[in-house]
């Protein structure tokens, strides 16, 4: 689709790849809420990872565990999240990856009891059953969140608290604010540095 930023391969979105398969682009977050914070996303428009076709999932979920052993390697923690068409700002499916080592209740004010545990690999029969979701795990941990809650940007202002840094929690701001994107852009060069030798290149 040609007015979506991941549809777009010159858009910004896509400017900092660290790999491409046929499938995806696997790229560093251009508004990224902490060092590390990484992005995979299908080259086809599809809304979310749970509607991705059986093959394409399959691919996904290797490509998920290679992303999420560098960040937890690279960076001694890792999450994961994603808007299950639910809160997105942008309707193309993007699964967020990045560090953090806090607990899930400083993510989840409302109590865990807003929350049911989910495996990663599961998102396609929960997408097709509830037609919409909202993902994150912590570590070996990973969970569905009550969908009443869900709101634009529900997960990134939630970890930008939790990690420290609400000034990223919008990412349009974040893109307008020159001291902030510099600091990005430092934070971008070193996972791609940090990305080549996990690779061993």
């Amino acid at each position: 689709m040609s007015d979506c930023p991941h549809c777009d391969h010159a858009s910004f979105a896509l400017e900092k790849p660290l790999l491409v398969t046929d499938a995806f682009n696997i790229v560093c977050d251009v508004h990224p809420l902490i060092e590390g914070h990484i992005l995979i996303i299908p080259k086809e428009h599809i809304s979310c990872a749970g509607a991705f076709s059986e093959h394409i999932f399959a691919e996904f979920l290797s490509l998920y565990q290679r992303v999420s052993k560098f960040v937890k390697e690279t960076y001694g923690s890792v999450n994961a999240f994603e808007h299950g068409i639910l809160g997105q700002t942008v309707f193309h499916a993007h699964v967020h990856i990045l560090p953090y080592n806090g607990d899930a209740a400083r993510v989840i004010q409302e109590g865990m009891g807003h929350v049911r545990q989910l495996r990663i690999d599961q998102l396609r029969e929960a997408y097709q059953k509830e037609g919409k979701y909202l993902f994150f795990s912590i570590e070996n941990d990973s969970w569905l969140v009550d969908v009443s809650l869900g709101k634009p940007r529900f997960f990134r202002e939630r970890f930008a608290k939790a990690l420290g840094v609400p000034e990223r929690e919008d990412w349009k701001s974040m893109q307008g604010n020159a001291s902030l994107m510099e600091k990005a852009e430092c934070e971008i060069e070193s996972v791609q540095r940090k990305w080549r030798k996990f690779c061993g290149s």
